[in-house]
C-alpha cells in the first residue's frame, strides 16, 4: 500500500505595508488562493526553494503593535503554522546602511519606558525563537540570500541578527523622547519599527509557535526624507524577503499533525 506524502510545512507570514506584502508575493508561485477566516482574507500558496517546500499563507495586519497582535493571534488560531514571521522595514538605528537586513533575536517593547520616562523607565524584551535565530544567524554568515535578490547592487548590502526596537511612534531624529529613550535603554538595537513587539507577545502565547522579525533597512534616523522613503521602502522589503525564503529554504521542520489535518480538509 502507498502511504501518502505529508503536506510541507506552513509559515504564516505578515507584513505590515502593502510594499511589503507585494515583495512576499514576488518569491511565491501562482495563482494565489484566497482563504476567509474570521473576517480576515488571507492569502495561500507555495515557496519552493532549492532544498525545500513550504505552504504559506499570507497576510496584511496593519501598522502597530496592537494589530500586529491581533492578527497573530487569529492566524494562530486559524492555521496552527509551524512558523510564523513578521517581514517588513525599518529605521536604522546604529551600524546598519539603508538596504541592509536585521533578524531580530529580541525586540524591545520601548512604548512604556516613555509612558514612566519621568519616574523609573522600564523595557520589556520578547526573544525570537530559539531555531530562528540560529537559523537566521546561519543565513547571514553564509550570505546566499543576496543571491534571491533580482536589483544589483554596488555594494552588497549586510544582514544581522541583533536586537530591534518597537513602538507606536515613528522615530524620525536623533532627538526628542523617543530617541532619548532608545538611546538609553536599547543601545544595541540596530533598528525600530512598529510591529515586532506584539507580534513576539502574541506567538509566545503558543508555546508550540516559532517566530521571528525580519527587517530591511529603508531610511536611517539622520537623514530621513518622504522621498526617501518612496525609493527605499521597496529596496529594503525586497531584500527583507530574500533573507526571510532564504532562512525558510535552510529550515528542516517536522510534520505538524494539526496543519496535515487542516491542509487536507482545505484540498
Amino acid at each position: 500500500m502507498t502511504t501518502a506524502a505529508a503536506p510541507p510545512p506552513t509559515v504564516v507570514i505578515l507584513t505590515a505595508l502593502e510594499v511589503e506584502y507585494l515583495a512576499i508575493i514576488d518569491h511565491l508561485q501562482r495563482p494565489l488562493r484566497e482563504i476567509h477566516q474570521g473576517g480576515t482574507l488571507y492569502e495561500h500558496s507555495h515557496f519552493t526553494g532549492r532544498h525545500s517546500t513550504w505552504r504559506v499563507i499570507l497576510a496584511q495586519s496593519g501598522q502597530g503593535n496592537v494589530s500586529a497582535a491581533l492578527h497573530t493571534d487569529r492566524a494562530w488560531a486559524a492555521f496552527q503554522p509551524d512558523v510564523m514571521l513578521l517581514v517588513g522595514v525599518a529605521g536604522g538605528l546604529r551600524d546598519v546602511r539603508k538596504g541592509d537586513v536585521v533578524a531580530a533575536d529580541i525586540v524591545y517593547g520601548y512604548e512604556e519606558a516613555r509612558s514612566a520616562a519621568r519616574s523609573s523607565p522600564r523595557i520589556k524584551t520578547t526573544p525570537s525563537s530559539y531555531h530562528l535565530v540560529q537559523r537566521a544567524r546561519a543565513t547571514a554568515r553564509k550570505g546566499m540570500w543576496i543571491d534571491r535578490l533580482r536589483t544589483p547592487f554596488p555594494t552588497p548590502p549586510k544582514a544581522f541578527v541583533a536586537p530591534i526596537a518597537s513602538g507606536e511612534k515613528i522615530v524620525a531624529a536623533r532627538r526628542g523622547t523617543a530617541y532619548s529613550i532608545l538611546r538609553k535603554n536599547c543601545g544595541d538595537a540596530l533598528a525600530v519599527e512598529k510591529e515586532g513587539y506584539g507580534f513576539l507577545t502574541a506567538t509566545h502565547a503558543h508555546h508550540t509557535a516559532q517566530a521571528t522579525v525580519i527587517r530591511g533597512i529603508s531610511d536611517l534616523l539622520t537623514d530621513k526624507t518622504q522621498p526617501d522613503d518612496g525609493h527605499w521602502q521597496p529596496i529594503a522589503a525586497r531584500n527583507a524577503a530574500a533573507f526571510a525564503f532564504e532562512l525558510l529554504d535552510g529550515t528542516s521542520w517536522h510534520d505538524n499533525p494539526i496543519q496535515t489535518r487542516w491542509f487536507a480538509a482545505l484540498r
